[in-house]
């Protein structure tokens, strides 16, 4: 059975390949909601005009959607609330040399 917590864990694994930090730990992940064995995840970037738009929630979708259990992945990309760094993790943070 998927859980949101087992998400989580695959989401940490899924990174950002411009900065080398999980989409997880950047902040970008919104929303997550199961139903049945789908799971549909809310998803931003950093910054509207990011290049990764269409790449990075394609990854998202597709890494997700293999996970056992997982019928399908819906990666719906929103920009409200719009992202800011303090939606970045104490670990994120700590790599990117950002005081906590």
């Amino acid at each position: 059975m998927i859980t949101k917590e087992k998400v989580i864990e695959r989401l940490k694994e899924i990174l950002d390949p411009e900065l080398n930090i999980s989409v997880w730990d950047l902040g970008l992940i919104y929303k997550i909601d199961i139903k049945d064995d789908t799971v549909y995840i809310d998803m931003t970037l950093t910054t509207p005009g990011c290049p990764l738009m269409t790449t990075l929630p394609l990854y998202v979708k597709q890494e997700v959607a293999r996970m056992e259990g997982v019928k399908d992945a819906d990666v719906k990309l929103v920009w409200e609330p719009r992202w800011t760094p303090e939606r970045l993790t104490d670990e994120a943070k700590k790599r990117l040399g950002i005081e906590t």
